[in-house]
């Protein structure tokens, strides 16, 4: 169930990364919150993190063979995302993406520990 929740938490996530890539205003909450509307990098950054949310999900679901050793990595990875986003510059961001992210944290640990 916690592999579930989080899959469904990063399809939320894929669909504001889809829209920030598309030019919605909403650049605020992510990628520092510097830029209501993304530039091209970081809108292609966007697309970027939708591959890896897919990726991600394909782990925590079991769909990939290394999923064993990648959950603790998607765990890591998550937890390098609270810091992140806690020390954002953007209130936006640390206010909505740290809950975001330290749910996720907290659903793939108890994925990677089974």
């Amino acid at each position: 169930m916690p592999a579930v929740i989080a899959v469904v938490i990063l399809a939320l996530l894929a669909v504001f990364q889809l829209a920030l890539a598309a030019g919605a205003p909403l650049g605020h909450y992510a990628w520092g919150g510097q830029h209501r509307v993304l530039p091209r990098n970081l809108r292609i950054g966007s697309v970027v993190s939708i591959a890896i949310y897919a990726l991600i999900a394909a782990i925590l679901l079991g769909l990939v063979p290394f999923a064993e050793v990648g959950r603790w990595v998607v765990f890591a990875y998550f937890v390098l995302g609270i810091v992140v986003n806690a020390i954002s510059r953007s209130k936006p961001e640390r206010y909505v993406m740290t809950p975001v992210v330290t749910a996720l944290a907290v659903l793939s640990l108890l994925v990677a520990l089974g």
